[in-house]
């Protein structure tokens, strides 16, 4: 009998149409949609699925009987699997079948890979900082430290280094380029470094080895350009 290939979940946050390399998919947009929101929301009772459908649906102009089938795939069949949402808890119903009276209707959070994911996407805007700050102050891996407090110092001083660094970070994890989104370390950012963030480091190293009077033009020219 042929065994069936094991279906590995992918996240798609950052998956475009191959005909229109700059526009997300649906699918994409459903799961950035889902993370943002949890990213934003406090209260249990928005954090359900049938919460973050309406929610979605709002936001898109439809109804959120339409994408309440996609939003469920997208937290049972990858969000929960690649553990970057996790079951918050219960709320209680009093309507319903009896078993999910009996169990509650979960509720969601995002879990410190969670907390990467939102920090690397462009919508979420000014509360990139904040999330990233969360982030950095959570991460879990102490054998790090070095990288951690870079980062954080670069977050007050380049905050858009680290949004760009991130979201190759996450779409390397995509691309299966890193196995593990958490621990957020020196030997995955090695991974997913590209040309473009090489560039920025050769910049940097270079213009750290400047004097004051070399470095001056170098900012103007920068200021005009950009």
């Amino acid at each position: 009998m042929t065994k069936l290939k094991k279906i590995v979940p992918k996240l798609s946050v950052f998956q475009t149409f191959k005909t229109k390399n700059k526009e997300f998919t649906g699918e994409a947009m459903r799961q950035r949609g889902i993370i943002m929101h949890l990213a934003m929301e406090t209260l249990p009772t928005k954090k359900t699925r049938t919460a973050i459908a309406h929610r979605l649906a709002e936001k898109n102009g439809t109804t959120w009987q339409n994408i309440y089938s996609g939003i469920f795939r997208d937290l049972d069949e990858i969000l929960l699997p690649l553990n970057i949402v996790e079951e918050s808890g219960r709320l209680p119903i009093k309507r319903g079948p009896k078993a999910l009276q009996e169990q509650g209707v979960p509720y969601y959070q995002l879990t410190e890979g969670g907390l990467l994911v939102a920090a690397s996407l462009s919508e979420m805007g000014k509360e990139r900082l904040r999330i990233m700050d969360e982030f950095f102050e959570k991460n879990s891996n102490s054998k790090d430290k070095d990288l951690k407090n870079s980062i954080i110092t670069l977050i007050r001083v380049a905050p858009n280094f680290v949004s760009s660094l991130l979201r190759r970070y996450v779409e390397s994890f995509s691309e299966g380029k890193i196995d593990k989104l958490i621990p957020f370390d020196s030997d995955g950012v090695k991974k997913a470094l590209d040309e473009s963030l090489t560039i920025q480091r050769e910049l940097l190293e270079g213009f750290s080895s400047l004097s004051s009077v070399e470095r001056e033009p170098i900012l103007n020219f920068l200021k005009n350009v950009s």
